[in-house]
């Protein structure tokens, strides 16, 4: 028993030294912040040996940073859309 226990930690001692670093991902757009927090979330449920006390801390963080993300998003659209119609309404009073 000891044993199968030692070469657990052995075999995540060797994923965590052997896993890649992802590529440097460029935060542009609402968007990306939320791409970025999904990817983070889902690494975080995969993790089986983080506590899950700290793990649902840490998911419940991110989630909130998503919702926030996701506004920011819903809200820059709308003041596109906004900014959109000004213009139109501006051009047809020129004519």
């Amino acid at each position: 028993m000891l044993r199968r226990r030692i070469r657990r930690l052995e075999n995540l001692v060797q994923q965590m030294a052997t896993t890649e670093q992802p590529p440097p991902r460029r935060l542009q757009t609402a968007q990306d912040v939320i791409d970025l927090l999904q990817e983070q979330v889902e690494a975080l449920r995969g993790q089986r040996w983080a506590d899950p006390v700290q793990k649902a801390r840490a998911i419940g963080y991110l989630a909130g940073l998503a919702r926030k993300a996701i506004e920011t998003g819903t809200l820059a659209e709308r003041l596109e859309l906004l900014d959109l119609v000004l213009r139109q309404r501006k051009e047809g009073d020129k004519r």
